[in-house]
């Protein structure tokens, strides 16, 4: 399977907008009039669905951890080519035929991209960086530019190769396109920390 078949597939998968499904099936609703709507798992959760906006959240993830995974396990690439495939599934996402090219914000997928390139492993660390500074900051940008700040520094501490630095590169520009709104915005500590700092 050529490079370029892998791209193909991997874009296709992260273009699948299985929150915008799953909302349809389970909450017969259209999630994407809640919130910010944003056809993510957030807003599957919004529309008052918990065990919905999980299975959104796996599908989510999975539907980029699979073809990286596979590419890199079964395809056997690495290099250019194996952070071009790692970045489709974002792109996909982000910008999705299924939904006239207005797709999510790939805070998801893009764990899972990382799950599938480290078998697994750094998801459960992202989720605790994201959990961490979404505890000690607002808006939702930052908490997401300082995730990946967090997991650059962590590439780095285990000298990760060219083709993971790329990789977090594209993503993080993504990401940082998708949530331009929010990060024209100066951060702010979260507002439980704020209460705590008030006098």
């Amino acid at each position: 399977m050529s490079t370029i078949l892998w791209i193909l597939a991997a874009f296709l998968s992260g273009s699948l907008p299985f929150s915008v499904w799953v909302g349809r099936l389970a909450l017969r609703t259209d999630i994407r009039h809640y919130g910010d709507n944003n056809p993510g798992a957030t807003n599957v959760l919004r529309a008052g669905g918990k065990t919905a906006a999980g299975l959104a959240l796996l599908l989510d993830i999975l539907k980029g951890a699979l073809p990286v995974g596979m590419a890199w396990f079964f395809g056997e690439l690495a290099g250019w080519p194996l952070a071009l495939v790692s970045l489709a599934p974002v792109l996909g996402h982000a910008y999705s035929p299924f939904l006239g090219f207005n797709g999510g914000k790939a805070v998801a997928v893009t764990g899972g991209v990382w799950a599938g390139l480290t078998g697994g492993v750094a998801i459960f660390g992202l989720a605790l960086l994201l959990v961490a500074w979404y505890l000690l900051i607002k808006p939702d940008g930052w908490v997401v530019l300082a995730t990946s700040l967090s997991l650059l520094l962590l590439l780095f501490l285990f000298s990760a190769s060219a083709t993971l630095l790329a990789v977090w590169a594209g993503s993080t520009l993504i990401l940082a396109w998708k949530y331009r709104a929010d990060l024209t915005r100066r951060p702010t500590l979260a507002p439980r920390l704020r209460q705590r700092v008030t006098p």
